[in-house]
């Protein structure tokens, strides 16, 4: 068994804390953590830093851009060779893991897990379970439905309505290989006909969403900007709250109550602004509604970080290009967390999330062996991703040379 030595570097890690020590890699996992240590070989890391792999919770993987018009002109397969740049500059950014919120399909997961094309390892929902005229509708003023997620075989319509209509579309996403169910509880930015103040779905729908979840063994995670629909998605035992715009008092108290996570993707409203300004078509109704919520969006991230609330890092990317998923982790300390919170929630915080913090999230021994080597000081966000000389991802390296 071939032992890989990184050496000399300082580990900054959520649980090992910020030490300078050599670790050990072998078979994939880490070994080792201490001083004096030997391998087969060795990487030099002296006046480096070495981190495990970062997570980000809410990604899209299959998609490049939000410019609907575009879009329609480019033929459907032709997203799938796309989103081999966009793996490749996820993994580049020191980002071994995501939760993919929508687009990636069964097939991009086992070509990555086969060693065919290189990415992030994923967990993936497929496709977004959304009411009629909700926010995965894709139904247009002119009534021609032009959506990011085109249904196609092992990737299906996220449309339901009614209980009945939810636990077939659970099924129908699980057979299609979901790893995670995905609903919207409420509008949204980009969606033509429906405001992210307004929840949506009933709470039958939702308690039948989780049940049928819960009986395949999977977390529900909620696209959820509403008040109401953010509590209503926590009252029914829903993993995670993506986004959440509106929080209130009472929306952060159930939160707390439930072990709720949030994931804020705090960079998902600015990158609408930038998209339409470098020339992207939008409608007027997304337009204004991105610039409504912004400074609402930070403020309920502040007091969701005050009150204690679990927080994983999130993206959003497409919405955002993908490689600048670390923009997220600055406004995070901006807006309230201190560097090591936001650190961990890019780290220990999404493993937790995704049910893997038993073999990733940091560098303990008998975790897989994610890392990431760099000359920059991983907290200083600003810096990180152009100090980033080399990633691994479970023993092998994946970026750098």
């Amino acid at each position: 068994m071939n032992r890989i030595l990184f050496r000399g570097g300082t580990i900054v890690d959520p649980v090992l804390g910020r030490v300078e020590s050599d670790l050990v890699v072998a078979d994939g996992h880490v070994v080792d953590v201490g001083a004096g240590l030997d391998g087969d070989e060795a990487v030099d890391c002296t006046g480096k830093y070495v981190t495990p792999g970062l997570i980000d919770a809410h990604v899209h993987l299959a998609y490049t851009h939000v410019d609907l018009w575009k879009h329609i002109h480019t033929p459907l397969s032709y997203n799938f060779y796309l989103a081999i740049g966009n793996m490749a500059r996820t993994l580049g950014t020191g980002i071994t893991t995501v939760r993919d919120a929508g687009g990636a399909d069964l097939g991009m997961k086992e070509a990555v897990e086969d060693g065919l094309v290189l990415g992030p390892r994923m967990q993936i929902s497929l496709a977004m379970i959304s009411q009629t005229g909700g926010h995965g509708d894709g139904w247009n003023l002119s009534g021609i439905p032009v959506r990011l997620a085109t249904p196609y075989p092992g990737r299906p319509s996220g449309i339901a309505d009614g209980p009945d209509e939810m636990r077939r579309k659970v099924r129908e996403l699980v057979r299609a290989g979901a790893d995670v169910i995905k609903v919207a509880t409420s509008g949204g930015v980009l969606s033509p006909r429906d405001e992210p103040t307004h929840a949506h779905f009933r709470p039958e729908e939702l308690n039948v969403l989780v049940t049928e979840a819960a009986a395949a063994g999977l977390w529900v995670m909620a696209h959820a900007q509403a008040a109401d629909g953010i509590k209503n998605a926590v009252r029914a035992g829903i993993r995670s709250i993506e986004h959440g715009i509106y929080l209130d008092d009472e929306a952060i108290g159930l939160m707390l109550e439930h072990g709720t996570y949030l994931v804020p993707t705090l960079v998902a409203p600015t990158g609408v602004e930038k998209a339409v300004a470098a020339g992207a078509p939008m409608s007027e109704a997304a337009i204004r509604k991105a610039g409504e919520v912004i400074e609402v969006h930070r403020e309920s991230f502040r007091r969701a970080v005050d009150a204690g609330v679990n927080i994983a890092m999130g993206t959003d990317s497409a919405v955002t290009p993908h490689g600048e998923n670390l923009d997220e982790l600055s406004l995070m300390v901006a807006d309230g967390q201190t560097p090591e919170q936001a650190f961990e929630s890019a780290t220990l915080g999404g493993a937790r999330l995704m049910g893997l913090d038993h073999e990733l999230g940091s560098l303990e021994p008998g975790k897989i062996a994610d890392l990431v080597i760099s000359r920059s000081d991983p907290l200083d966000f600003a810096t990180l991703k152009g100090g980033i000389e080399q990633v691994w991802k479970a023993g092998l390296l994946v970026v750098g040379g």
